[in-house]
C-alpha cells in the first residue's frame, strides 16, 4: 500500500505503512542513522497528516514486521482482543487521538481507557503518539491508571515510586549498603532495590540477593529486591533456593533483537511462572521487572520490517510493550537516554521520547516507569532531566530510578538522584507507595503526609547498614 500527501503544492509519496510511520515520527538521530527519517520538516508534516487518516483496523492487516518471521508480531496479533477493539474499530489514527483527548477529561477516563487497552496493538498506539503534542501525551497518560503489586503497590493515583539503584563497580557489599542507606533515608526504594551486577556470575548474583533479603528482613521493610542478571541466571538461582523476589530481563520489539538478548517469549513465560510459584509477594504476585529503550533493536541490527525496510525506533520500542503486557510485570521502564546520542541526540529528543514511551506503555496497560537519564556525550544536562522528571510526575509515571548523586559510577551514565525524587514528590504533592510510606512513618522518617523528615543518619536504626553491623 502506497500513501501520498500534498503539502503546499508538493506531493510526498510513502512506500507502505512502515515508511509512513517512520517519516511521521518527530525528529530523532536514531531514525536518521537507520536511514528511515523524513528528509525535511515538510515531509514529516505530510506524513503525519496522512497517518492521521489511516484507519486503526489497517494495523491488523498491514503488519509492520511480518507475522511469519517474527514471534512478537504473532504474539501481538494472536492476543488481540477484538471485542475490546470494537468500540474504536471505526476510528482513524487522528480520530483515536481525538477520542483519547475527549475521554481524558471525563470522570471515568481511567476505566474507559482500560476497557479498550486489550484491543490496542502497539503499532496503533505508536502511530497515535506520533501525531500528538507533548501536552497531549501528558494529559492522556495522566488520565490512565495501571497498578501492579508484590510487597508494595505500584501505580496508584497521587503516588510515584522509586527504584533505589545502589550499583557498585566491584559489587562491594559495603558500598552497596552505604548507597542503600542513603536512598532509604530519603524515602527511595518503594518500587524496588535493584542492583546492576558487575558480572553475570550466578555466585555473585546469589550473594547480592542474600544481602538485599537480609536487609529487608532485618529492618522489616515492605520492599522487593532484584539483581539485574540475565533471566536464565535468576531462574537457575530459584532452583537452588536463593531468595528471589523479581526476575529481570531487557526486552525489545522484534524476535531477532530479543535473540540478541538471549531470550524468547517462551523463556520469559517460564521465568514468570517460576517467580510466581515462590509466592513471596504479600499484596500481589507480579514478579517480572522488564527494561526497554528506544534504539535497542537498531543497535542489534534487528530493526528491519516488512519489505526489508527499517522500522522507526519508537514503533519498535512500543512493540516491546506488546510483549511486556502478556507477562503482567510489576515494573517496566524505558531507559530513555541510556544508549547515547546516536539514538536520541539531545535533551529535546530525550524528553520527547520519554513522554512517548510512558504514554504508549500506560495506554497498553503497563505500570510504566522511566529511567530519566542521559550519557555524558549527549547534548543534554541535568536541567533537561529536571524537566522530564517534572513532566512525568504530572503524567502519572509509576516510578523513576534514582542513584547516589545522579551519577551511576558503575554503568557510567547520568540519572536522577535521591534528592530529585524528593523534589518531584514535594513539588507535585506525590507520595511513596502506601505500604512503604507506612514503614517510613512508623520509623519516624516521614510525616503523616508521606513527606520525608530530616533525620540524623547515625540515630536511625538503619545506620547499622553502613556501619556493617
Amino acid at each position: 500500500m502506497r500513501f501520498t500527501q500534498s503539502v503546499s503544492g508538493t506531493t510526498y509519496t510513502f512506500d507502505g505503512l512502515v515508511d509512513l510511520m517512520a517519516k511521521a515520527t518527530p525528529r530523532r538521530s536514531g531514525d536518521e542513522l537507520a536511514g528511515c527519517a523524513a528528509d525535511s520538516d515538510a515531509e514529516r508534516a505530510a506524513a503525519a497528516w496522512q497517518l492521521a487518516d489511516v484507519g486503526l483496523s489497517v494495523f491488523l492487516e498491514d503488519l509492520v514486521v511480518p507475522y511469519e518471521s517474527d514471534e512478537i508480531t504473532r504474539l501481538i496479533i494472536d492476543t488481540h482482543d477484538r471485542a475490546a477493539f470494537a468500540e474504536i474499530a471505526h476510528l482513524t489514527v487522528g480520530g483515536f487521538r481525538d477520542w483519547l483527548l475527549e475521554n481524558s477529561t471525563r470522570g471515568d477516563s481511567a476505566a474507559r481507557i482500560a476497557a479498550i487497552a486489550p484491543g490496542l496493538t502497539p503499532e496503533m498506539v505508536a502511530a497515535t503518539s506520533k501525531i500528538m503534542r507533548n501536552q497531549d501525551l501528558i494529559l492522556v497518560a495522566g488520565s490512565a491508571s495501571v497498578t501492579s503489586a508484590f510487597r508494595t503497590t505500584i501505580g496508584l493515583e497521587g503516588r510515584i515510586a522509586t527504584r533505589l539503584q545502589p550499583n557498585h563497580p566491584t559489587d562491594d557489599p559495603r558500598g552497596i549498603a552505604a548507597a542503600t542507606l542513603d536512598g532509604l533515608l530519603m524515602g527511595c526504594g518503594d518500587a524496588v532495590i535493584g542492583i546492576n551486577p558487575a558480572t553475570d556470575s550466578p555466585h555473585a548474583t546469589a550473594d547480592l540477593l542474600h544481602l538485599l533479603d537480609d536487609i529487608r528482613q532485618r529492618f522489616e521493610i515492605p520492599m522487593q529486591s532484584c539483581v539485574l542478571s540475565h533471566v536464565t541466571t535468576t531462574v537457575g538461582l530459584i532452583e537452588q533456593g536463593v531468595p528471589v523476589d523479581l526476575l529481570f530481563q531487557s526486552i525489545a520489539g522484534t524476535e531477532s533483537a530479543n535473540r540478541s538478548f538471549g531470550v524468547t517469549v517462551a523463556m520469559l513465560r517460564e521465568a514468570d511462572e517460576a517467580g510466581r510459584s515462590l509466592r513471596r509477594g504479600t499484596v500481589g504476585d507480579n514478579v517480572m521487572y522488564l527494561e526497554t529503550g528506544q534504539g535497542s533493536a537498531l543497535s542489534a541490527g534487528a530493526h528491519l520490517g516488512t519489505g526489508g525496510r527499517p522500522v522507526d525506533q519508537q514503533t519498535l520500542e512500543t512493540r516491546a510493550y506488546g510483549l511486556a503486557r502478556v507477562l503482567e510485570p510489576l515494573l517496566i521502564n524505558t531507559v530513555v537516554g541510556f544508549i547515547g546520542p546516536e539514538y536520541l541526540y539531545d535533551g529535546k529528543q530525550i524528553i520527547r521520547a520519554g513522554l512517548e514511551d510512558h504514554f504508549c506503555g500506560k495506554l497498553l496497560g503497563l505500570p510504566m516507569g522511566v529511567d530519566v537519564c542521559y550519557t555524558n556525550h549527549a547534548e543534554a544536562d541535568q536541567d533537561d532531566m529536571d524537566t522530564l522528571l517534572t513532566l512525568l510526575g504530572v503524567a502519572g509515571a509509576a516510578f523513576v530510578i534514582a542513584v547516589p548523586g545522579a551519577d551511576d559510577i558503575m554503568l557510567g551514565y547520568q540519572s536522577l538522584s535521591f534528592h530529585d525524587a524528593l523534589y518531584v514528590r514535594h513539588a507535585l504533592d506525590l507520595r511513596p507507595a502506601p505500604e512503604f510510606e507506612a514503614w517510613l512513618t512508623r520509623l519516624g522518617m516521614a510525616d503523616d503526609h508521606g513527606r520525608i523528615l530530616p533525620v540524623d543518619p547515625t540515630s536511625s536504626p538503619l545506620f547499622s547498614l553502613a556501619a556493617g553491623r
